[in-house]
């Protein structure tokens, strides 16, 4: 189980993430373009929220079968339902203790060129982050 929350602190849960961190995807979909968030995998049962849930409020676009939830209070994204996988949640790396979106590879997925529209499921890219020197 790992802890995590929105920015304010309203919305706070535990989860247990799949296979950690190592299931950490972006992707260049229209939403997560804009968003910019870092998502790990998760059961979708996997998540007990242990405050403010009553906080989130849902997002909905294109085919309305993802459900992206955001805290009313800062507007930050903590987690979705995925439309891929629909046994899975996507957590939003940063809202979880201890950890960081800034990681050394992280592979985007074609969220342009959905799987269940196309019948593919694409990888479009790597992102890379390199800290510099003296920096940490």
């Amino acid at each position: 189980m790992i802890k995590g929350s929105c920015h304010c602190g309203k919305v706070q849960f535990e989860v247990t993430l799949s296979a950690g961190i190592a299931s950490a995807r972006r992707c260049d979909c229209s939403l997560c373009l804009r968003r910019g968030a870092v998502a790990v995998s998760a059961a979708k049962d996997a998540i007990r929220y242990t405050a403010g849930e009553g906080n989130l409020t849902l997002y909905q676009f294109n085919s309305h079968v993802a459900k992206h939830y955001f805290c009313k209070t800062c507007g930050i994204y903590t987690h979705h339902n995925r439309r891929s996988n629909p046994q899975e949640i996507g957590v939003n790396l940063a809202c979880l203790e201890g950890q960081t979106p800034l990681l050394c590879e992280v592979i985007v997925n074609d969220g342009q060129n959905h799987p269940t529209d196309v019948g593919q499921n694409g990888i479009t890219g790597v992102l890379r982050f390199e800290r510099e020197e003296g920096t940490e």
